[in-house]
């Protein structure tokens, strides 16, 4: 399939792709200016450091969490991030049209979402104490591009192990909106926690803060396709049957989908799926 064919015949998911992004971002920026920016009564309310980083990260882990469930999450999958959508390619679970497609809507939809919150609160978002919630590391270079590696690795292989083990198949986007929280509560003096190549972009175009970037370009998809090959090593690549982080079978799979195989072997994924499924 060409680029062309692919983007007529799935346009609907890479646009549910950039506006999940997009979305998470938004979401992003606001909490990031109501906690940070100095003369926010959040940010005078909650003190510096751990605590404020713990609302922080349950705000964008919730955040996290309802796209993967809401109906543009279940369509597209919601990778909502370059270095998934490449790890899925490397599967063989999304063609190589729609990697592309893919990839190109999360930056559009990420830097979208950054230029539409500081239309909304520029001044605060433009502070140096939220800078565009930029991502930049805490503890030095190295110690960043390592945290960045280790964080989405254990992401990757909690998605990968989840979402391909029927009876709790439907909790993946449950497991990977709690590690969003724990890792901005715990990690993020380290590595400025992105895990997230689009993520980060979209957060420096605006703010002209390029320095440094290359981690979060290179980390995190080494450390998920390095998951990849390792779930692969021990299980085979016939254990991945879908690249969507919540498979709704109701909802059209444009990816190279087994998940009708799980399912029928595991009947339980089905009303596991549902009854973790909330109204978004």
């Amino acid at each position: 399939m060409t680029m062309l064919a692919a983007l007529r015949r799935h346009w609907p998911e890479y646009l549910a792709e950039a506006a999940g992004l997009g979305l998470f971002m938004v979401s992003a920026c606001l909490f990031g200016a109501l906690l940070w920016h100095p003369a926010s009564p959040a940010a005078r309310g909650v003190p510096d450091g751990l605590g404020r980083r713990a609302v922080m990260g349950l705000a964008m882990g919730l955040t996290a969490i309802a796209l993967i469930y809401s109906p543009w999450g279940r369509r597209s999958g919601a990778h909502l991030n370059p270095a998934t959508t490449l790890t899925f390619w490397r599967l063989g679970k999304v063609s190589g049209p729609d990697a592309a497609w893919y990839v190109m809507a999360q930056v559009a939809g990420g830097l979208a979402g950054v230029l539409l919150a500081a239309g909304l609160v520029r001044p605060a978002l433009a502070h140096p104490a939220v800078h565009y919630v930029v991502t930049a590391p805490g503890a030095g270079v190295a110690a960043a591009f390592v945290a960045e590696v280790a964080i989405t690795f254990v992401l990757m292989t909690v998605v990968l192990h989840v979402s391909n083990t029927a009876p709790v198949a439907g909790l993946t986007g449950l497991c990977a909106g709690l590690l969003v929280a724990a890792y901005i509560t715990f990690e993020a003096p380290i590595s400025g926690m992105s895990m997230n190549p689009a993520r980060s972009l979209a957060s420096a175009a605006p703010a002209g803060a390029w320095a440094d970037l290359w981690i979060y370009f290179v980390a995190p998809p080494l450390g998920m396709l390095a998951a990849a090959e390792a779930y692969v090593r021990r299980h085979g690549p016939g254990r991945v049957y879908c690249a969507k982080l919540h498979h709704d079978s109701g909802t059209r799979c444009i990816f190279r989908c087994r998940f009708g195989e799980m399912a029928a072997a595991r009947p339980a994924t089905t009303s596991m799926t549902a009854a973790v499924r909330p109204s978004v």
